[in-house]
């Protein structure tokens, strides 16, 4: 008889709301092992508040969100987190190697004198792991934006997480960058079985390695595999207006969508010019 993986990421009836506004209501989800799940929607449908509800962050007005079985509790070591790619200012003094640390023990004040040499040794292997080796010693203020994010997923890594969170990594990164860090992502959940919640605007950079997307707009979700949910009638009934969608070089095209502050304002998925 198969044994069915017990669930990294369980969400079971979780809502969202802020006053009279509702981000996503009922949102039922289960995330296994090894699982690369995308998450789409216009600006402000609650994309970025789902990751924060998963790290414990935002409380859910209904409903629950459960890690490997466990209620979700903030600052749990077992989720690592890759936050929006923001450049660190030019004179930030701190070290590419001492950011990842925090990953370790960042948590926790005061100075560590015990355990140092396993800290430097996760480390390390974190480091390793993301092709980082070569400017761990350097100011991260003076890595390229390439090299900040890989000092970023070291850092989401080195706890040795159960699930990898994601929120748009890719922004501000050229094709190449985009490309390593994409591929980075997911080595880790290949090698590693750890399952992804990768946030992004733009579904083309992640598409061949998504398992499912769940599509965020208009207080409501779709959640299925990518042919299943990014196509004209799936997204033209949640948001409830004509929306267009269309393959064009092997990139999806999202047209007509409208955000959430904005209904006469389009929202895509990728432009092609």
């Amino acid at each position: 008889m198969t044994t069915v993986p017990v669930p990294v990421l369980e969400a079971r009836g979780a809502s969202l709301r802020f006053g009279e506004r509702v981000l996503w209501d009922d949102l039922d989800l289960t995330l296994r092992p090894g699982e690369f799940l995308t998450v789409l929607g216009s600006n402000g449908s609650g994309k970025s508040s789902l990751l924060k509800a998963v790290l414990g962050l935002q409380p859910l007005t209904s409903g629950t969100i459960a890690l490997q079985g466990r209620p979700i509790a903030h600052g749990d070591r077992h989720v690592g987190y890759v936050p929006q790619q923001r450049l660190f200012s030019p004179g930030t003094p701190i070290r590419g190697r001492d950011l990842v640390a925090l990953g370790v023990d960042g948590h926790r004040p005061g100075v560590r004198l015990a355990g140092r040499r396993a800290t430097r040794d996760r480390v390390d292997a974190a480091l390793a792991a993301v092709g980082g080796e070569s400017f761990a010693k350097r100011p991260v203020g003076q890595l390229s934006g390439g090299e900040q994010q890989r000092v970023r997923i070291a850092q989401a890594l080195v706890s040795d997480p159960a699930l990898l969170l994601c929120d748009e990594p890719l922004i501000s990164l050229d094709l190449h960058n985009q490309r390593q860090i994409v591929q980075l992502i997911d080595e880790r959940r290949r090698l590693h079985g750890t399952p992804v919640v990768f946030v992004t605007h733009d579904v083309n950079p992640v598409l061949e390695m998504t398992d499912r997307v769940l599509y965020l707009a208009a207080g409501s979700y779709r959640i299925g595999l990518p042919d299943e949910i990014l196509r004209s009638d799936v997204l033209t009934e949640l948001y409830g207006t004509p929306v267009e969608v269309a393959r064009v070089g092997g990139r999806v095209v999202v047209l007509g969508a409208p955000t959430p502050h904005n209904a006469d304002h389009p929202h895509h998925v990728e432009v092609v010019a």
